[in-house]
């Protein structure tokens, strides 16, 4: 049975699914880490593979950018595919001063100026979070692998270009370690669902020195967190 978004048949997903924000990053995910990947989505672009990671079956599928976006293949793959492990792995930009191009965060919580886990939550401020054993079999699958990593909170922005003069200066002041668009979102519909979701981030740019890494980077180069999300989900299902 396929969506309106996703064309797979309902059993063409793994319970677990890596979520990138690039599609192109999916299909980087799904040659260079996954066993005997098989396409099973390109609807509007959003690749989408299923292969094996040491034995055990994961997918991967590129959400498009933003919290809508993400929101609604997450949607999907719980209600209609029975995923029950979302993982986000994406960009960032760092806020503080001891984050460095191409360190990896570990998002335990995700704060945001969307308003849609307010619409979830009674029009209350819902704390999004991660699932805890998986962010302790992360932090784990990171250590075993003498990776370092940064825990803590991230901010998903519903704006890339925000004219908000402030906004910078009060997330770095609160320890917010870096911005992306995407993981409260996750976790919001993670929660409603009662799944397990995570974030793991590699730093693409710095805001508050203004360094980035190249567009090509960003899709191909970020294997750390990848390798260090699927360590874990191995972990955690054992």
């Amino acid at each position: 049975m396929s969506t309106p978004h996703i064309s797979a048949q309902p059993d063409e997903f793994a319970d677990t699914v890596l979520l990138p924000g690039d599609p192109l990053r999916a299909r980087f995910i799904a040659e260079g880490f996954l066993d005997d990947a098989q396409l099973v989505n390109e609807v509007r672009n959003a690749l989408a593979y299923t292969g094996t990671y040491q034995g055990m079956p994961v997918s991967v599928l590129g959400t498009g950018m933003g919290i809508p976006s993400a929101s609604i293949y997450c949607t999907e793959l719980v209600r209609e595919y029975g995923v029950t492990r979302l993982v986000r792995v994406g960009s960032c930009g760092a806020l503080q001063d001891d984050v460095n191009l191409r360190d990896v965060i570990l998002a335990a919580g995700a704060c945001t100026d969307s308003g849609v886990n307010r619409a979830r939550y009674d029009g209350l401020d819902f704390a999004a979070i991660a699932d805890f054993a998986l962010l302790r079999a992360a932090a784990d699958a990171a250590a075993a692998r003498d990776l370092p990593v940064r825990v803590g909170n991230v901010h998903s922005a519903d704006l890339f270009y925000d004219p908000r003069a402030d906004l910078v200066a009060t997330m770095t002041r609160m320890g917010v370690l870096a911005v992306e668009m995407e993981a409260a979102g996750i976790y919001g519909v993670a929660a409603e669902h009662g799944v397990r979701a995570l974030a793991v981030l590699t730093v693409s740019d710095h805001v508050l020195r203004g360094e980035q890494t190249s567009s090509d980077e960003r899709q191909s180069t970020f294997g750390d967190m990848v390798t260090i999300a699927l360590d874990a989900l191995v972990a955690d299902a054992s």
